[in-house]
């Protein structure tokens, strides 16, 4: 009876062993026929059937017996093959299911083989008796005495025949003259002598004369070969009945054809005795004779009923191995089902397995209750899959780099925006903070060393050769210990550059405001005093004009300055149309290289217009900006270096933008402080305001694009030079797939 839970959807049974075969159909007949057989060879030997042990009936037995002999060996040799292979498997179970046979088989066969030798030993002891001897001597001097005895009887009987043979010899005349007288004297004679009978006979058995008071049941034929020995002068005597009367003839001398015949009785105890020993001694003979196959008869009975009970007794150790296995080893192939995580797997749970079945039971509700918790688990971690999964896509989709650190200050977890800020596509999980970014490394260090929840800072970090202003927040991670923090880092170097630039731009427009009203009445002033009063001034009229001049000049540089103070203030709003980008880029280098012709301006642009939304004067201004910055560049050179190179690029599609290169071999950008360098009036030149690329920047991102400033192509090959790449949209591009890259890293 199978007790536990019904067997699931999913569950899985563990494959009980396979107990189908031969022997588990054909073992337990031969096993019953084997038990049939011995106790049938037991009662017949043992007298207890009226079937007689013949050598037939015994015959038939040991050929029952030798062929469920037989049966058995095939059985177990096909058990003990299918353990064999089992073990060579290296099935679950094999090596406990061989020791248990082992065992149950010495088990098994050691009595069997102690029962067989301790009966053969009985008959060999019963056969062969320490006092068989005595009774050997004893048979043989009874059956000496026994003849001896009768030899004296047939030695007495023979002299008194021959002793009355002679006599009647002697008595021949009377014989013929008075026959009368002599039936007298021979009657006479055979009662003296105790003849019990006594007869004149002829060699063929014809009685001539009888005794009066002869018994005539003593007197028998003899044989004709009797009476030719007696005329040979040999002793005939002989036994009558069961022995116990003599019989003697004697021929008669000088009678022709004639024998005495005489019987005499004897003690009938003393014949019986006599008889008796005879047979003992008969009987005993034949025993000896007999013995050796007596011995090997019950030898071979022994033999075959021991290895009838032998074989049978490990058939049955056999298959009580299998049965006390079995479980066992439905028990270690579901535990390695468990081990390689299936906990489906059941094993089925008998009663009649006894404490077996209860473990199988138990274990059936151990993998029932870890398949709970696995799914569970499961359950779980597909719950903490989908939040964490969206945690990344949250922490993927914002532009803040974002970054967990454990309590040593190693990086745990990282999105890719702080890969991006950091430098770190190779993937920063495991790294220290403060070798990633030792600025950062402090900040985090400072607020460890505070013990605050929330501290904040900025860094200033170098990527690919660009430095951007980050700032950074660190916060207490309570989920990753007391020391675990996460770290957000937002990219603010636009911000400050726009904070500046605003900043700036307010200053000019009150420079503008507040320096521009006085500029013209003084132009006006000197212009007058020099027309009014120029022509008067006769001595030091060249100082005179000299400062009227200087005075008329500096006031135009001045209104010069005030009047970029103001463009760069009042930048007008962008008004895009349709237009050739190609077009524009070739008419802004022909007007620099008319105006430079010392300087060689070449460019590769594409053969086919390059359609664009773009406001043409600001862009035009732009360019021109752009090219007069890479002039002033090569001319800061000075004398003795290579001659001036410029060269413009323009690419159609880049990431969804069109890209406008362009470099130079001049004195190129500083490798420090290059984010600064576009920002309101800030610059390397002595002449210049500081305000030309910061309106570049500003046009090219009202266009929805921006401005890189990078390295020349020539510093590559331990050369000079500057390049500065201006991105403009592609009419129609998404603005998510075309995001600019606007690295703002340096200017002139």
């Amino acid at each position: 009876m199978t007790t536990g839970a019904t067997q699931k959807p999913g569950e899985q049974r563990a494959a009980p062993f396979d107990d189908s075969g031969p022997t588990a159909r054909f073992g337990p007949i031969a096993v019953g026929g084997a038990f049939v057989l011995a106790l049938a060879t037991f009662l017949v030997f043992a007298g207890f059937t009226p079937i007689l042990p013949t050598q037939t009936v015994v015959a038939a037995l040991l050929v029952g017996d030798g062929v469920v002999v037989l049966v058995l060996i095939v059985l177990i040799a096909i058990e003990l093959n299918r353990l064999r292979a089992a073990r060579r498997a290296a099935r679950a179970g094999a090596r406990l299911h061989s020791r248990f046979v082992a065992l149950f088989s010495l088990v098994a066969a050691i009595p069997a083989i102690v029962t067989a030798v301790v009966a053969t030993v009985s008959v060999e002891w019963a056969i062969n008796p320490r006092f068989m001897g005595d009774v050997a001597s004893f048979i043989n001097e009874a059956d000496q005495a026994t003849r001896l005895y009768r030899e004296t009887q047939c030695r007495a009987l023979l002299r008194d025949v021959e002793l009355t043979a002679g006599d009647i010899a002697r008595s021949a005349l009377l014989l013929r003259s008075d026959p009368a007288q002599f039936k007298t004297y021979f009657a006479s004679r055979a009662k003296t002598l105790g003849f019990g009978a006594a007869a004149l006979m002829k060699s063929d058995g014809a009685a001539l004369e009888v005794a009066e008071g002869s018994d005539t049941r003593l007197i028998a034929r003899p044989d004709p070969s009797d009476f030719q020995d007696a005329l040979a002068g040999e002793d005939q005597c002989g036994f009558l009945g069961a022995g116990n009367i003599f019989v003697a003839i004697r021929p008669i001398a000088g009678a022709e054809d004639q024998f005495l015949y005489a019987a005499r009785g004897i003690d009938p105890l003393a014949a019986k005795v006599a008889e008796d020993a005879a047979n003992v001694a008969m009987m005993w003979g034949r025993f000896e004779a007999h013995r050796t196959s007596l011995e090997l008869g019950f030898a071979t009975v022994f033999v075959m009923l021991a290895l009838t009970m032998l074989f049978s007794a490990i058939w049955l150790g056999l298959t009580w191995a299998n049965r006390l296995v079995g479980p066992i080893r439905r028990l270690i192939r579901a535990a390695d089902e468990v081990g390689s995580g299936n906990l489906h797997v059941q094993v089925p749970a008998r009663r009649a397995d006894g404490d077996l079945g209860h473990l199988g039971d138990t274990f059936n509700k151990m993998t029932a209750e870890l398949l709970r918790q696995q799914t569970g688990l499961i359950a779980a971690n597909a719950l903490n899959d989908e939040r964490r999964a969206f945690i990344e896509a949250v922490l993927s989709g914002v532009p803040a780099g974002v970054v967990g650190v454990d309590k040593n200050g190693a990086i745990t977890v990282s999105n890719a925006a702080a890969e991006r800020l950091l430098g770190g596509e190779g993937g920063l999980v495991g790294q220290p903070l403060a070798s990633v970014q030792h600025s950062i490394g402090l900040i985090w260090e400072q607020a460890r060393s505070l013990r605050m929840r929330l501290h904040q800072g900025q860094a200033t970090v170098l990527r690919d050769g660009r430095e951007r202003i980050l700032n950074v927040r660190v916060t207490g991670s309570p989920g990753r210990g007391e020391a675990g923090s996460v770290i957000t880092l937002d990219d603010i170097s636009d911000l400050v550059t726009a904070q500046r630039t605003a900043a700036w731009a307010d200053v000019a427009r009150r420079i503008a405001h507040e320096i521009k009203n006085p500029l013209t009445p003084i132009q006006l002033s000197a212009e007058r005093l020099k027309r009014r009063y120029g022509r008067h001034i006769v001595e030091g009229k060249d100082v005179f004009d000299q400062c009227t001049d200087t005075i008329i000049r500096q006031v135009d540089d001045i209104k010069r300055m005030v009047d970029e103070f103001s463009s760069f203030a009042r930048m007008p709003k962008a008004r895009p149309a349709t237009d050739d980008l190609t077009d524009c880029v070739r008419q802004a280098v022909f007007l620099m290289r008319v105006g430079r012709a010392d300087i060689d301006f070449e460019t590769r642009l594409p053969e086919t217009a390059v359609t664009a939304d773009f406001d043409r004067r600001l862009i035009s201004q732009a360019l021109t900006n752009v090219l007069k910055n890479a002039s002033e560049g090569i001319d800061a050179l000075g004398e003795g270096h290579e001659p001036g190179r410029v060269l413009v690029t323009l690419d159609a599609d880049v990431g969804g933008f069109i890209e406008i290169a362009v470099s130079d071999n001049g004195k190129g950008f500083p490798k420090e402080d290059r984010n600064r360098l576009i920002e309101p009036y800030v610059t390397t030149r002595a002449e210049g305001t500081g305000l030309g690329l910061p309106i570049v920047v500003k046009i090219f991102e009202d266009h929805g694009g921006g401005v890189d400033l990078i390295d020349g192509l020539a510093r590559a090959d331990g050369g000079r030079g500057a390049m500065v790449v201006m991105k403009l949209r592609i009419a129609g591009a998404s603005g998510d797939a075309a995001e600019p890259q606007n690295e703002k890293s340096g200017s002139r």
